[in-house]
């Protein structure tokens, strides 16, 4: 490794096991030398993460809710008191009640769109409020998004709505805080094997399809995920902001499936 990332102290939020793409985004990190702190929410999570973090030597885990404000600021500034800056922040923090992923769009309830939206995209503008308080030096921070926030894609309806609005609040972003130093971006992986991709209805499907007609014929994988992140959270990636970079093995490009597949 290059030690690309040796000097840099970063805060991973949203971990859930060892297949998250948070986690393949933190190990990735940790190889190329960061220092890193983990976010979890209540015990059942913590009990998840602290193995995980113990194996890549992060002793700093904060409890936080991200739909409480008390607890938002205690989190971070446990962060301030412990360290006193950050260089970088993962955002990997999305929900939606999932029997609203099936059917329509069009009967989507109030609460969970507005539950959806705020913690799939609000989140990130209040993580990256409190996060930019303490990059003094600038920084950079990155979120994850999915291409159904461009297109429509079965079984994701109000999520893809979450993730267009998060890809805004990216481009947003990136401009308020770029004077200041601190580069937004967002990644976007096609389909994985996550706890949360359990979550959407189809997914095996889904990740067969995208496997058999992205021009790579793989889908991505957590290393490819976590090499992507490297690049912006390391000086390499000084001068990139406002990027939504598709990590799906060039399926965003397809207008119809394979010629084979049709």
């Amino acid at each position: 490794m290059a030690d690309l990332m040796k000097g840099k102290r970063g805060l991973v939020m949203g971990v859930a096991n060892e297949r998250s793409i948070a986690w393949g985004i933190a190990k990735a990190l940790a190889d190329e030398g960061a220092e890193l702190a983990f976010s979890y929410q209540g015990e059942a999570f913590g009990k998840r993460v602290e193995p995980l973090a113990a194996s890549v030597g992060a002793s700093l885990l904060v409890d936080v809710d991200v739909t409480d404000d008390a607890s938002m600021d205690a989190a971070f500034a446990q962060i301030k008191d412990e360290w006193g800056s950050l260089d970088f922040v993962v955002h990997a923090i999305a929900f939606s009640d999932k029997n609203e992923l099936t059917g329509r769009i069009i009967d989507t309830s109030r609460d969970n769109f507005k539950n959806s939206l705020t913690i799939s995209c609000y989140s990130f503008i209040d993580v990256a409020k409190r996060a930019s308080e303490l990059m003094n030096d600038g920084g950079s921070m990155i979120t994850l998004t999915y291409m159904g926030s461009q297109r429509v894609t079965p079984f994701y309806n109000v999520m893809g709505v979450a993730k267009a609005a998060l890809e805004s609040a990216v481009r947003y972003l990136a401009a308020d805080l770029g004077p200041d130093g601190i580069r937004v971006n967002a990644i976007s992986p096609g389909p994985m094997k996550t706890l949360a991709g359990a979550a959407i209805g189809g997914a095996r499907k889904t990740f067969r399809h995208t496997e058999a007609n992205a021009p790579l014929r793989h889908n991505a994988t957590l290393e490819a995920i976590g090499g992507t992140a490297v690049y912006l959270c390391s000086d390499y990636g000084a001068c990139t902001s406002g990027e939504i970079i598709s990590v799906d093995s060039g399926y965003h490009v397809m207008g119809m499936p394979a010629a084979d597949n049709l």
